[in-house]
């Protein structure tokens, strides 16, 4: 078989792995980060525990998910922020127009929410505008959209904030690129530097994460900090 039958017959197989409709609601399940255990996945996929263990083990084949082991409990993650990306990419495509999309979304899951280990929404793409209207970020299109540079003021703004980007660039993942959003149809901040951003604002308490949801709350602090230090405006509203 030559290579590019061996690609198609991968490609397949990942495919038929996240398109079965509970699989699909599974792997959408992590995409706040979080790990979550077999039965908490059965649970949110309405299957029983000998169902969601042959998924979750035909997931772990394809590669799309991860087990850790903590004693006797075995925790399940998405196996990276392109398999993230990935399933945010298909959200956006199988959403329809931008309306209905809207429509659909809760409010609080347009305005701001974890994508992996970015954010995303309409503060994640609003974030991502402003680093590259003001310079710190040079965009470049790629096959798979989008792709960012640093830039020599970037360096030095994301610095003063707080981001340590040589750490982010020696990551064992991408820097910066594209990540299409389902709700917004425009690209966030993923990658690295979307991840480093994510952690600064947990961190200074800008954003706070709704319980076992995907949507993040901007904090006070956060909509002034992000105004007055970015140029978002009103950021976080709902």
């Amino acid at each position: 078989m030559d290579a590019g039958a061996d690609a198609d017959v991968a490609i397949s197989r990942v495919a038929a792995a996240i398109g079965e409709p509970t699989r699909a609601r599974m792997l959408a399940s992590l995409l706040d980060g979080r790990a979550r255990t077999a039965t908490e996945l059965c649970t949110l996929a309405e299957v029983s525990p000998s169902t969601a263990t042959v998924h979750l083990r035909r997931l772990e084949a394809a590669r799309l998910v991860t087990v850790h082991r903590q004693g006797r409990y075995r925790y399940y993650l998405l196996s990276s922020a392109e398999v993230a990306s990935i399933l945010e990419r298909l959200s956006a495509l199988a959403g329809g127009t931008s309306s209905t999309v809207a429509a659909r979304a809760p409010q609080r899951l347009r305005v701001a929410r974890t994508c992996y280990d970015h954010i995303a929404g309409a503060i994640g793409v609003a974030l991502r505008d402003r680093f590259t209207a003001l310079g710190w970020l040079t965009a470049r299109s790629a096959e798979d959209g989008e792709t960012y540079e640093g830039t020599s003021s970037g360096q030095a703004a994301f610095t003063t904030l707080g981001i340590d980007l040589a750490a982010a660039r020696s990551a064992r993942r991408r820097f910066a690129f594209g990540c299409l959003d389902w709700t917004e149809r425009r690209y966030h901040l993923g990658g690295a530097l979307g991840a480093a951003f994510l952690q600064l604002a947990r961190r200074k308490k800008w954003v706070v994460q709704d319980f076992d949801s995907r949507a993040l709350r901007v904090t006070s602090v956060g909509r002034r900090e992000m105004l007055d230090r970015l140029g978002v405006p009103k950021a976080g509203r709902r």
